[in-house]
């Protein structure tokens, strides 16, 4: 099949999620002509596939997502056309990640090997329709794979010099301290929230979480936000609130972050109230075939040996890495999200001979 094509046919669906935008019929109907079996899965508004095609050797599974963020205003090219010109393709989702999605069914159609495919339409979203939930049901009908590869754009200057290992976990707080209102000329007659809400900030800032690792940069607690909604200069309000992030690495876990917040807003501000939301937990993929099996594969097709990192947001690997051993590798990221995104027509297409060697090398 025809990667460009394919690549092309995929970018024409407006698929800004939650829409799906014809996008997991599209493709439905190409993994099936190559003999796939295909199973549709929607939760809620979401649309999700997986599709498997029995073989010899390892169960290989392709992760990724057809959903894509607003275009929004200031492109050239039409972001929903696929227009190609000077040798680059253009679209919404060119890179992130329709562009590896064309890439690893092409290699599919020319490699044999136990490979699923597992597509969502929820990655851009809330991420709680999406690969979370397929991946229920892959464990539920034994389908989990023995390596899964997701086609996130990692590489940062050429394709290959980046494949990414593991990804720091994410959390939010949302901290509310209660006081007691009164005038600001009789602080004895009140009980300022926003002092004691400062002093647990201070003490949760005051010294960093830890101090990285071999894989991972230093656990990061960021203060996004401290709020008080006093309009008034003569009055000591009844409450405060604060918002932070932490990006934690593996040294630390959600559940363990959240009882330090604790015991600090214990000490300093007894009267609070928190609130945490968990994006994902920090892992890692150990060094082993499946990771030595892509090395092998990106060094014979480009000629470059990638870098093992960490760096970087959250993405659906996350999800995946409660299952089995996974990585992602994908194309050059740096139009990502921008206006006028674009891969070029030639990485795209070695990124399929990429793909294509990892199936006849994993799956043997």
């Amino acid at each position: 099949m025809d990667v460009l094509a394919f690549a092309q046919s995929l970018l024409r669906c407006q698929s800004v999620t939650p829409a799906d935008g014809g996008t997991q019929g599209l493709l439905a109907a190409q993994l099936e002509a190559l003999g796939f079996t295909v199973t549709r899965l929607r939760y809620g508004e979401i649309e999700n596939l997986f599709a498997e095609r029995p073989g010899a050797g390892a169960h290989l599974c392709f992760a990724g997502h057809t959903d894509v963020v607003p275009p929004g205003e200031g492109w050239g090219h039409d972001p929903f056309g696929g227009v190609v010109e000077g040798g680059m393709l253009y679209g919404r989702g060119a890179v992130d990640m329709k562009g590896a999605i064309a890439a690893f069914v092409a290699a599919a159609a020319r490699a044999p090997g136990h490979v699923s495919l597992l597509i969502t339409g929820d990655e851009e979203g809330v991420a709680t329709d999406g690969t979370v939930r397929v991946l229920e049901w892959m464990a539920a009908n034994g389908k989990i794979p023995d390596f899964c590869v997701v086609g996130e754009p990692t590489s940062r200057a050429v394709l290959g010099d980046v494949v990414k290992i593991g990804r720091r976990g994410s959390m939010n707080a949302r901290i509310t301290v209660t006081g007691r209102q009164g005038h600001v000329a009789y602080p004895h007659l009140a009980d300022n929230p926003v002092h004691r809400l400062i002093a647990a900030l201070g003490a949760m800032t005051a010294a960093p979480l830890d101090s990285g690792n071999e894989w991972f940069e230093p656990s990061s607690l960021q203060v996004t936000s401290v709020d008080v909604g006093n309009a008034a200069s003569n009055v000591i309000p009844a409450t405060a609130s604060a918002r932070l992030n932490v990006r934690f690495n593996n040294l630390h876990g959600s559940a363990g972050l959240t009882e330090w917040l604790r015991g600090i807003l214990a000490e300093f501000a007894p009267a609070n109230e928190l609130q945490v939301q968990v994006s994902g937990e920090a892992f890692l993929t150990q060094a082993g075939l499946h990771t030595e099996a892509l090395t092998r594969a990106i060094e014979k097709v480009t000629g470059v040996t990638p870098e093992r990192n960490t760096g970087g947001g959250t993405s659906d690997a996350r999800f995946i890495a409660r299952y089995c051993p996974v990585a992602e590798f994908g194309l050059v990221g740096v139009s990502m999200h921008r206006t006028d995104e674009a891969v070029e027509v030639a990485a795209l297409s070695r990124l399929a001979d990429v793909y294509k060697t990892l199936i006849e090398d994993f799956c043997r």
